[in-house]
């Protein structure tokens, strides 16, 4: 099949959204031909991998620029990747190829043509210290004020819908979930920052570039402060954090250092960091993936 979805797209999307995913990725060899042949694109072949929330067919314009083009169910938030791939204009992210297909929310709306990337090379590719210094000024650029009128849910929406799940939890996990549900309260309640953010940034979001050397990917878009969206950034390699003697100190330094180079506020950024890999650990759980959830709930206990 021509655009078969990768197992990693299949096994994302059943995790993620069970009452939808199978009914779309039934639908997506024909959603795909459809878009390809609306749009006149030759097809090189679709990325495998892949991503975890849409099929990414590598194609060409007419033109014979290289293009990619992602088709996401409505569940996964392609409206509103649009939205913010748009408003970026290709400063700091990957460039929106198609600013008005499916504005009106007609055939096309859940499709988005790209700029073609190298999706083989991202930041995870560098050494640590390298990666996180050029992941700093890449977030850096996204974090500007949203457009008017924008449909992006606040940091405080998003973490109220995270809570239930998380009360719901192992009851084991209850101090570590309280602590966490506690930041989240006393961070939402004093936030003065309404910008513009990824919502899933971290070093695999930021892919190498032929505009510019790197460029974000795959944005969750959403509005808040800056130091929930640099949260997710502290845990990257996780793995090798809690595989080394001096995980919990260095873990410690890395918030701060990142909090200092972008000049956010180290107390915030510990309390989001806390918050977002407990959240993270309790889903993982949920969804079986108990490796993953051990990882992220005892890098959590060092904060």
């Amino acid at each position: 099949m021509l655009f078969e979805p990768p197992q990693r797209l299949v096994r994302a999307l059943g995790e993620a959204y069970p009452d939808v995913a199978a009914d779309w990725l039934g639908q997506v060899p024909e959603l795909a031909e459809e878009a390809v042949s609306r749009r006149k694109l030759t097809v090189e072949r679709v990325q495998n991998p892949g991503g975890r929330s849409s099929l990414v067919v590598l194609v060409r314009q007419q033109d014979g620029t290289p293009a990619a083009l992602k088709i996401a169910p409505e569940a996964a938030g392609p409206a509103l990747e649009r939205a913010a791939l748009a408003h970026w204009n290709g400063w700091g992210a990957v460039e929106l190829l198609d600013t008005d297909a499916g504005a009106d929310g007609t055939a096309g709306a859940g499709e988005l043509l790209l700029e073609r990337l190298h999706s083989e090379v991202s930041l995870r590719s560098l050494p640590e210290a390298k990666a996180l210094l050029e992941a700093a000024g890449i977030v850096r650029r996204l974090w500007i004020e949203p457009p008017p009128d924008h449909d992006f849910e606040t940091v405080a929406e998003r973490t109220a819908r995270q809570t239930a799940a998380m009360r719901s939890a192992d009851p084991a996990l209850a101090p570590l979930i309280e602590a966490a549900l506690a930041a989240r309260d006393e961070l939402t309640a004093s936030a003065d920052e309404l910008l513009l953010l990824h919502g899933n940034f971290r070093q695999g979001k930021v892919l190498a570039g032929d505009r510019a050397p790197w460029l974000a990917v795959g944005p969750d878009p959403l509005v808040g402060e800056r130091a929930y969206d640099l949260a997710r950034l502290v845990r990257d390699r996780v793995e090798d954090l809690v595989a080394s003697a001096g995980g919990p100190s260095a873990t410690r330094r890395r918030v701060n250092r990142l909090a200092d180079s972008l000049d956010v506020d180290r107390g915030r950024l510990h309390g989001w960091t806390l918050f977002r890999a407990v959240e993270s650990g309790v889903r993982a759980t949920a969804a079986g993936r108990h490796q993953d959830a051990e990882l992220l709930l005892e890098f959590a206990g060092w904060l």
